[in-house]
């Protein structure tokens, strides 16, 4: 399958183990990816495609899927909203963990980088945002010809569509960008 990732914005949140957990329960890849090689360097991970075609050369730079991994406390339960405890009495410590979170944000360039294999490597972003409970991921594809908008938001597929229009401003050269306004692409 042949594609493009024209444009891409996200700003998906999910726990660095739920991420860790997709890719060790083997997940079903797009054909042209034979692996994903997962690295972790300081507060970056690295997920970077291992192409299932032997003709692609092995110091050609495949695309890799960016994130940053920052750590934010998560509580059990939500912290009271009274005011602060009074002279003498303990406040109660509501319990709490540190997770580690995978942040994929930013456009294109910053979440998704490197041109080869970058369209099944965006596949496998849009199935990782499935599981993202926090985030939104939207994109403007081609694959077989078509063009294909995807929103997703919180892990629920929401629906979207691209409409191309002129710019009469520009005396109809349809240079204009495209543009997300009301759960559509507008060109």
């Amino acid at each position: 399958m042949s594609g493009r990732v024209y444009r891409l914005h996200s700003t998906l949140e999910l726990p660095l183990e739920d991420v860790m957990d997709y890719f060790e329960n083997d997940p079903k890849l797009p054909p042209e990816v034979d692996d994903v090689e997962v690295t972790r360097r300081n507060n970056t991970l690295i997920l970077k495609a291992v192409a299932a075609d032997d003709n692609l050369s092995k110091y050609t730079p495949t695309a890799q899927l960016k994130a940053s991994v920052t750590e934010n406390r998560v509580y059990e339960e939500e912290p009271p909203r009274a005011g602060a405890p009074r002279w003498g009495e303990e406040e109660e410590e509501i319990p709490s963990e540190l997770v580690e979170f995978a942040c994929f944000k930013g456009d294109r360039e910053t979440v998704l980088q490197n041109t080869a294999l970058q369209y099944p490597m965006f596949l496998v972003l849009r199935e990782i945002a499935k599981i993202a409970e926090k985030g939104t991921l939207t994109a403007i594809t081609e694959a077989d010809d078509e063009l294909h908008a995807t929103r997703i938001v919180e892990g629920d597929e929401r629906p979207a569509t691209i409409e191309v229009v002129e710019n009469p401003s520009k005396g109809g050269s349809g240079s204009g960008g495209v543009n997300w306004r009301d759960n559509k692409f507008i060109s």
